[in-house]
């Protein structure tokens, strides 16, 4: 067997075995997403809450973020705790 011809078997079969491993990770992904679609609504009521107290978290750095007096305030309390 000739070098060109081994260089060709050898891209064959990482070229197999990569569409192969992506062929697989798809088909698993896919079964994955059908079976959380047809969730119980148990599994549903739990992810919308947590939702709902995520949007509380975001909304109470959004008012930290943006109130001006709070904001040097917080920015003095880690310039202190940096200097220590």
């Amino acid at each position: 067997m000739s070098f060109w011809s081994a260089l060709v078997a050898i891209f064959a079969i990482i070229a197999w075995a990569s569409i192969r491993m992506n062929r697989d990770r798809y088909q698993n992904r896919g079964a994955d997403s059908r079976q959380h679609s047809e969730a119980d609504p148990a599994y549903t009521a739990a992810l919308e809450r947590e939702v709902a107290d995520l949007r509380k978290r975001l909304e109470v750095l959004e008012r930290i973020a943006t109130e001006d007096g709070e904001t040097r305030r917080l920015t003095r309390e880690i310039e202190a705790l940096r200097d220590q």
